[in-house]
């Protein structure tokens, strides 16, 4: 697990940076890490209560919506978050979500999970619709009407069925 100890946190501001190797990052569903990752932050310690504010930087690998064939994808995304205690997690009752709320995470036994702070935030750098290039037509064998997993599999079975319809 990527994580930091915050019992090494002495000062009231300190400096984060690290890169770390592809592989470490682990197996995502929809994307892969290619490239080494930078991850960079200043800390702020208030008593219990922890911000990171930084910026997280790699490549992706994932699939085009339109082909599936995979393309890479720059990531340099900012944050600016707030870490506090598990145990001030109370929830008491309903309340109306705050915008501080959105920003707000949780962390256990004195570290935060660096990985799950970079894999958040891969995630919100995913375009809505992945496209390897803005002018992709999907498969070039019959105009953009199927994938090239569909050809694929045309291939084993001798028909051409269309995933998308």
């Amino acid at each position: 697990m990527l994580s930091l100890n915050l019992n090494k946190i002495r000062t009231a501001q300190e400096r984060f940076e690290q890169v770390y190797p592809p592989e470490q990052f682990g197996v995502e569903q929809d994307f892969r890490v290619v490239e080494p990752i930078s991850l960079a932050f200043d800390i702020f310690k208030a008593k219990l209560q922890f911000r990171l504010a930084g910026r997280v930087q790699t490549t992706l690998e994932l699939p085009c919506s339109r082909c599936l064939e995979p393309y890479t994808l720059p990531v340099d995304q900012t944050f600016d978050l707030r870490y506090q205690p598990h145990a001030q997690n109370t929830g008491d009752g309903e309340r109306e979500i705050e915008e501080d709320d959105l920003t707000t995470a949780f962390y256990e036994n004195d570290e935060i999970d660096l990985g799950q702070l970079m894999r958040e935030q891969f995630y919100l750098a995913l375009p809505m619709k992945p496209l390897c290039r803005d002018d992709c037509r999907g498969c070039a064998r019959c105009a953009g009407r199927t994938s090239m997993a569909a050809h694929a599999n045309a291939n084993l079975t001798g028909t051409i069925r269309d995933s998308r319809s």
